[in-house]
């Protein structure tokens, strides 16, 4: 049966917790729908971040950012949405993605979500052990 797109997305344990070192992520062929026209919107995300116990598995974020293919949502939206669900999934030590959206109508754009973790969020993980 053929890969599926899908939300499910996996982590695999950080393999150098004690370390800050950066995961970076190139994805140039996110496609999404305008809500307004319901034409194609395509994107090249760059997704940056410093792991804390978690890593994002490959093949799952691929799928994941497949599955916004045929839905529709604003550059903002679909940008912080997918920041949100990473941020929620890994609770990373600091994440920043970039949608670089291409030229519609002749104005490209570009959004930024950066995220670190405070103290206080560090602090109340390490009770939760």
């Amino acid at each position: 049966m053929p890969t599926q797109p899908s939300r499910d997305l996996q982590t695999f344990p950080n393999p150098a917790p004690e370390r800050d070192y950066e995961i970076a992520f190139d994805c140039p062929e996110f496609t999404c729908i305008c809500p307004l026209t319901g034409q194609p919107d395509f994107a090249r995300f760059t997704i940056r971040y410093v792991p804390d116990r978690l890593c994002v598995e490959l093949k799952s974020l691929k799928l994941y950012l497949w599955s916004f293919r045929n839905e529709g949502a604003f550059h903002e939206k679909m940008t912080n949405r997918i920041a949100d669900d990473l941020i929620r999934l890994l609770e990373p030590r600091s994440l920043t993605i970039l949608g670089d959206w291409f030229v519609r109508g002749g104005i490209g754009t570009k959004v930024t979500v950066s995220h670190v973790k405070t103290a206080r969020a560090t602090k109340r993980r390490a009770s939760r052990r």
